[in-house]
């Protein structure tokens, strides 16, 4: 059987079939060489384009730079801020300022019933006496303090949050509650400020949002320029091309190449910016920081967001030339 096999295989119409099966997966894999290698070639030349007019690129690389450096600071400082906050979220206070009228022993029966409601951590008196006595080691008013008949500072109880309901709407609904006790004559909530900061924080982030979107659009429209300057600088070249028989996407590869390096330099740059900026800011905070005793160190990009920060200056390097690219090369045809 064997043998028999083996007299097909050498019939000249099965050695055909193997010749052509070899030939067929041969040419396939050398397309696929080719194409890679053509590939290579062709970052590697238009990298060297822009090597070699330094003057130019760098120009160019710089404004793009610098439109991404812009949102990417104020990204970086609400970060900051965000992390500034995060330590006070936890800080929330209710002051309940009461009445004249109420007694010490009074205000203490009030403290352990407000001590014992399930979103309270801590309830904590303060006394006239203890507030104004406070008030005097803290402001230096004390000879002023002295010529005052009675004591015009009414008892407090700072009410302390659970950390489960420490979000902004729990906080407002605990305040609105004590507020309407019979003998809290004010209820103020410590963490107001907070959320008016919370507030801008946001805009901020919207405003940030929106500069990115138009700065990104100014990207597009330098490099789609630029790669527009340097088709027309290469006209006589590209219609040699074309009578030779390149296609479109042929003569489009090297260009698209150009402005992924160019957006991806831009990116690589404002990198190098907002690193240098922070550098030169490191130093003030932290002094800044130590006089609050406080152990707060400024906040840069991170791996991740860096690696996004180079891959979307490359994807819009790319995304300008690639709507420049054919709407130009449509117009240069050989005659």
């Amino acid at each position: 059987m064997n043998k028999r096999r083996l007299e097909r295989l050498q019939t000249p119409a099965a050695r055909k079939d193997v010749k052509g099966a070899r030939k067929h997966k041969t040419s396939f894999r050398d397309r696929l060489a080719g194409y890679r290698s053509h590939h290579q070639q062709v970052a590697v030349d238009s990298l060297r384009r822009l090597v070699i007019s330094p003057a130019t690129s760098l120009m160019t690389i710089l404004v793009i730079a610098i439109a991404l450096a812009l949102p990417a600071g104020l990204y970086i400082g609400l970060n900051n801020i965000d992390a500034v906050s995060d330590g006070w979220e936890g800080a929330a206070r209710i002051s309940l300022f009461l009445k004249p009228n109420v007694s010490a022993p009074q205000a203490e029966t009030l403290r352990r019933n407000i001590a014992e409601r399930d979103g309270v951590l801590v309830a904590e008196y303060i006394s006239p006496d203890t507030a104004l006595a406070e008030f005097r080691a803290s402001s230096g008013f004390g000879d002023v303090l002295d010529q005052l008949d009675a004591n015009p500072l009414p008892g407090l109880i700072v009410v302390t949050p659970r950390e489960a309901n420490v979000s902004a709407s729990a906080v407002t609904a605990l305040q609105t509650e004590l507020g309407q006790l019979p003998q809290v004559e004010l209820a103020k909530l410590d963490m107001e400020w907070l959320q008016r900061l919370n507030r801008i924080t946001e805009l901020g982030r919207r405003l940030t949002l929106a500069l990115a979107a138009m700065l990104a659009v100014g990207v597009l429209l330098i490099i789609g320029n630029t790669i527009k300057l340097a088709i027309e600088g290469r006209r006589d070249e590209i219609l040699v091309v074309k009578l030779v028989g390149g296609t479109n996407a042929f003569v489009r590869r090297p260009f698209l190449y150009t402005g992924l390096w160019y957006g991806l330099g831009g990116g690589l740059m404002a990198w190098l910016l907002v690193q240098g900026g922070l550098w030169w800011l490191r130093g003030p905070i932290a002094d800044l920081s130590l006089s609050y005793q406080s152990d707060f160190h400024l906040l840069g990009l991170g791996f991740l967001e860096t690696i996004v920060l180079w891959l979307f200056a490359a994807a819009l390097g790319l995304l300008g030339a690639w709507l420049v690219v054919g709407r130009e090369l449509r117009a240069i045809e050989p005659r």
